[in-house]
């Protein structure tokens, strides 16, 4: 392909450059093509930097995908590492580029600059933050084993941050025999999911021997504490920061390129800057979100190689244009598989939109072949045109499938009733003949359609200070384990003979996972009694929310407000 691209200079040489520098190879062998790298690696794997320090990607090496030898043999590109762009001239197009090695300078001419500098991990300006690792590399991780390889190894460590990394280090400092604490500034765990959902991962941690502290700021650290904003100071040998990230865009601010508020670069839909010969990709990068079209920052590694491809095309002329980002990650956490894409209820409810939430607990394959284990999805549904807004996932096996089902759906236009006619493959050791998708799908169409109506388990409270009547219908035993403050027992079998214990006004049904509730709000309906409602994932959902929310003060309340009206 002809292009009066004739050289391309890359800033940056891992997920997105290397992407953009690899394809745009293979759409013109005549290019000349140049990858400025400051670090001493390019085209590594980021994403198994935590696996590596906990040992379970035991070679090194493994993380090294291709090196600046490789790459020149088979694409005939020039990679530079140790080399470092640090002034940009859009008059002339030229990068100022210094050796990290000699500290000499030098200028390279551009007539396409494409920006792949990445993201750099968010240190807080608190006292002692230069004690503090991070990972985001190699050179960080290479910094970590010497850490905990010293002869003076670490016994403790506090991971602040409580997401995506900051777990996946919390496992495998743990399996290395270190005393991990998460402390976390929000509600919970991993923010981008709901508390519900999160109140499972959180108590998975604990349960495998991890602290987490949550609601509060670390705000020092010296060589063997951290001291929280609370006032309370932890022991720390190691303290890793792992509060996020922030765009590198240095080098652009200082270019006079358009920045958002949070200083990503606003590019458009062809990954142009405000100057249409420079380019920008990967975690760097504004993307538009899918729901709302505004500018979100996302810095995940398939979105990062999915842009640096579509920029290569872009340069050399073909037709295409960047879709917008939905943020579909997963990740492991002890056994567990937590994912999710899209928006979730807290960011639908914050943007004003009305909603429909739906809860499940279904097993990854059919019950009666072994091994079937249990999962909980949530799916958060625009309530006027039903499509779907987001969804997560909390289990073992099959969590990832069900939440890349509901993304293609997602980007495909499906709505959530749509998700019930999707057919998807089947066999009893793989899925059930109704796959938990499915299920979905016909659950959202029984409250589009009125067949159902449900609330959530944070509504429950307002539910009895209003005096709705709670209907656990449940069996006696299940009952007698534990139900919801003030609720009354009549399984769902007897429903039909002791429809006239059923006190009048508004009726909250609920079971253990929402199933039996649906039919017994249909039979209460059926038989005349119109305003009942089911409770959306049943005790199950229900009973760890609260429990991370703080139960006392939850049930308490329930509890007084039953014996007031009482």
């Amino acid at each position: 392909m002809s292009t009066s691209i004739h050289r391309t200079v890359i800033v940056g040489g891992v997920a997105a450059g290397m992407s953009a520098a690899t394809r745009l190879r293979r759409l013109d062998e005549a290019m000349d093509i140049v990858v400025l790298e400051r670090g001493d690696h390019v085209s590594f794997a980021n994403c198994g930097l935590p696996y590596h320090v906990g040992g379970v990607i035991e070679d090194r090496d493994a993380l090294l995908l291709q090196t600046p030898a490789s790459l020149a043999a088979r694409f005939n590109i020039d990679v530079r590492t140790g080399h470092e762009v640090v002034a940009v001239d859009r008059e002339r197009r030229v990068v100022t580029v210094r050796d990290r090695t000699s500290g000499q300078t030098t200028e390279e001419a551009y007539d396409a600059l494409v920006l792949a500098t990445g993201a750099a991990p968010m240190r807080p300006p608190i006292p002692g933050v230069e004690l503090t690792y991070a990972l985001r590399d190699l050179a960080d991780m290479d910094a970590i084993l010497a850490r905990l390889n010293d002869p003076q190894a670490p016994s403790t460590a506090i991971i602040i941050g409580g997401g995506f990394i900051g777990l996946e280090l919390a496992e495998n400092l743990t399996h290395r025999g270190l005393a991990v604490t998460v402390v976390e500034l929000a509600e919970h765990v991993l923010p981008p999911l709901d508390l519900e959902m999160a109140a499972l991962v959180q108590r998975r941690l604990v349960e495998s021997g991890v602290r987490v502290v949550t609601g509060v700021a670390a705000t020092a650290v010296d060589s063997d504490t951290v001291t929280l904003s609370n006032g309370d100071s932890l022991p720390a040998d190691l303290v890793i920061m792992a509060a996020g990230v922030v765009p590198e865009s240095a080098l652009a601010r200082a270019a006079g390129l358009d920045l958002s508020e949070r200083g990503g670069i606003v590019v458009d839909d062809l990954q142009r800057t405000s100057d249409p010969s420079i380019y920008a990709v990967g975690d760097v990068a504004v993307k538009r979100d899918a729901h709302s079209g505004a500018g979100v920052l996302v810095p995940l590694a398939q979105t990062a190689n999915r842009h640096g491809r579509l920029v290569a095309d872009v340069i050399t002329g073909r037709t295409t244009s960047a879709k917008p980002v939905l943020g579909s990650a997963i990740v492991g956490v002890f056994g567990l598989t937590v994912a999710a894409t899209g928006w979730n209820e807290k960011r639908a409810r914050a943007e004003g939109r009305e909603i429909r939430v739906i809860h499940s607990h279904p097993a990854d394959h059919a019950g009666y072949y072994p091994g079937a284990e249990v999962m909980q999805l949530k799916l958060v549904v625009d309530a006027e045109t039903d499509l779907i807004l987001g969804a997560q996932g909390v289990g073992g096996s099959g969590v990832d499938k069900r939440i890349d089902v509901i993304a293609t759906a997602i980007r495909g236009g499906l709505t959530a009733s749509d998700l019930a006619d999707l057919e998807l493959t089947y066999a009893p050791q793989f899925g059930s003949a109704k796959d938990p998708v499915n299920m979905l799908g016909m659950i959202a169409d029984n409250m589009a359609t009125g067949v159902t109506r449900t609330i959530q388990w944070h509504e429950i409270e307002a539910e009895v200070e209003r005096g709705s009547v709670l209907l656990d219908v449940r069996t006696r035993g299940e009952y007698a384990d534990g139900t919801i403050p003030t609720a009354v027992n009549i399984p769902v079998d007897e429903l039909r003979d002791r429809f006239d214990e059923i006190p009048a006004g508004r009726i909250v049904v609920t079971c253990a996972a929402g199933v039996r509730g649906h039919t017994a709000t249909r039979i209460i309906r059926q038989l005349g009694h119109d305003d009942v409602v089911n409770l959306d994932g049943g005790y199950k959902t229900f009973v760890p929310a609260v429990e991370l929310r703080g139960c006392c003060d939850l049930l308490g309340t329930m509890r007084e407000a039953a014996s007031t009206s009482s």
